[in-house]
């Protein structure tokens, strides 16, 4: 995945991440907690005062898919798409008997 579709899809997880955390009732400061970074850290985010990390991204990602609520969200917006998932995928072995 180049770095232009990864900043498409930061931007467009960034500017839905408060409808996310609506969607489930959490606050700032509990998704903060959630995935290990400072309240501060995702204030600054969502108004655009600092970009978010590919590996924050992820963190966010995870959490709001692994969420019934938000999981249908994210492939709605185009952020869960079979390119990001195909990246995140690793091919299993066969084992041999």
């Amino acid at each position: 995945m180049d770095k232009e579709v990864r900043t498409k899809l930061i931007k467009s997880l960034t500017n839905e991440l408060p409808v996310l955390r609506a969607k489930l009732g959490i606050s700032q400061e509990e998704l903060a907690a959630k995935i290990g970074v400072s309240r501060q850290t995702i204030n600054a985010i969502e108004g655009k005062k600092r970009d978010m990390s590919w590996g924050m991204f992820l963190s966010i990602v995870f959490f709001f898919d692994f969420n019934e609520q938000t999981a249908g969200i994210l492939k709605m917006i185009g952020i869960c798409t079979s390119e990001l998932n195909d990246q995140l995928s690793v091919p299993i072995e066969d084992e041999e008997e």
